[in-house]
């Protein structure tokens, strides 16, 4: 399902422990590591598509998670011009997720990451909070960065703290 603007919905989640880390994920295969997300089919909303793919992706469901916060709306990333897939109609050139923070209420033990025949990821860790913006894909950096900062007062943060951190990352 591809938007008039050529954009996918998808959904972004952050799940964090009691500690404020968050689940970082290393993509099967590759040494691309990312948050979980996925995309919002046609009779979904966009909570329902976020409990679908937390079960797909992690493992966890509605019982192992508390949703405490989610961004306002859309937040859009156009794709590299060499990843657009020309041929396919319509064509998407991005996608626009509506990114939820979750707590995990359950052990880490229940993170499962083997729970389909077609695993997304093969590794996760748990990583400070503003970890991620670094270091996932380059084209993904702006809408992580967007999230976390929208997101972050779910976790204590302030916005003297949240300043001080986009400034060091303007660096």
């Amino acid at each position: 399902m591809i938007d008039s603007d050529g954009y996918r919905p998808n959904v972004g989640i952050i799940l964090s422990n009691g500690e404020g880390k968050l689940l970082w994920a290393r993509r099967i295969g590759q040494n691309a590591w990312q948050f979980p997300q996925g995309g919002i089919r046609s009779d979904e909303t966009p909570e329902e598509a976020m409990y679908r793919e937390l079960t797909e992706e992690v493992g966890l469901g509605s019982e192992h998670v508390e949703v405490i916060g989610a961004t306002r709306g859309w937040l859009r990333y156009r794709l590299p011009k060499r990843l657009i897939r020309r041929n396919s109609k319509p064509v998407c050139i991005g996608q626009k997720q509506v990114w939820f923070m979750l707590r995990l209420l359950a052990d880490e033990n229940e993170v499962r990451l083997d729970l389909t025949s077609h695993p997304e990821f093969d590794h996760w860790c748990w990583v400070d909070y503003w970890h991620p913006v670094m270091e996932v894909v380059h084209f993904k950096r702006d809408v992580y960065s967007r999230a976390l900062q929208e997101l972050a007062h779910h976790l204590g943060y302030d916005k003297q703290e949240l300043r001080q951190i986009r400034d060091a990352l303007r660096r």
